[in-house]
């Protein structure tokens, strides 16, 4: 079987220029990777921490109080409501709306900054309770 020198390449990263639309994309993956992997880790741990009585929960708890837990549970947050808002936008796109240029970066730019902003709004309510 001989191969066709003349078939068309695919166009690459270094073709295309950088846009919002590719970078909510790429973000709606990672974001959705990392409530699989991270957000499954402290799931079972905080469940495993219920199962083994109050003071495997203290330690949870410890742990989920510095400043590290801190870091995780507001990445996770942020990771929710931007991967919801980017699924939200992709299913409009489903439905056949919203491709105009302007319109699609449009919305490409709102979905992470609402993201932002609510993952805001719900620590600055759980911390300062």
């Amino acid at each position: 079987m001989a191969a066709a020198s003349n078939r068309p390449l695919s166009p690459h990263l270094q073709i295309w220029r950088w846009g919002p639309a590719m970078f909510v994309s790429i973000l709606h993956r990672v974001t959705g990777d990392g409530m699989a992997f991270v957000g499954l880790g402290v799931l079972l741990y905080w469940l495993g921490s219920l199962a083994g009585g109050p003071e495997s929960y203290a330690a949870f708890l410890a742990h989920a109080g510095t400043w590290y837990g801190k870091v995780v549970l507001i990445g996770l947050t942020f990771a929710f409501f931007s991967h919801m808002l980017s699924g939200l936008r992709h299913f409009v796109l489903d439905i056949g709306a919203g491709y105009e240029l302007k319109t699609n970066a449009f919305w490409s730019v709102v979905a992470p900054v609402v993201a932002v902003v609510l993952t805001v709004a719900v620590w600055t309510l759980v911390l300062v309770r």
